[in-house]
């Protein structure tokens, strides 16, 4: 059973699609902040990070580009996650931040699954 972190501050998003994954067979852990996202990140090594961009204490971003600059969680695929839809979202989670896949909000759990399976089929 894949371990993923799933880093999300609004409570409602976060069990729902919680539960969701659970019923899907995945290990959940999970961080209300960018900074204990990093912090879960190392002591847990988590297969997969969901990892919510707008976050208080430490941004998704800034959490991501720590996550993957550290040599222990470096290889621990991120996929970004965010209510904005712009072009420049998308590069900035996958180009300055290091997210290895970039998902919207709301969440479509075919899509999100789907890129989950192909992110832990290749690590």
């Amino acid at each position: 059973m894949a371990k993923i972190l799933y880093v999300e501050d609004n409570e409602m998003g976060r069990d729902m699609l919680q539960q969701r994954l659970k019923r899907k067979g995945f290990d959940l852990v999970r961080a209300l902040d960018g900074e204990e996202a990093v912090q879960l990140a190392h002591s847990e090594q988590p297969d997969l990070i969901l990892m919510d961009m707008s976050l208080p204490v430490k941004e998704g971003w800034t959490a991501a580009q720590e996550i993957k600059d550290s040599p222990e969680t470096k290889n621990i695929p991120i996929i970004a996650l965010t209510a904005h839809v712009m072009s420049d979202d998308r590069v900035r989670a996958i180009a300055s931040s290091g997210c290895d896949d970039f998902d919207t909000k709301p969440i479509e759990l075919p899509r999100l699954l789907e890129k989950i399976n192909r992110l832990l089929a290749k690590s």
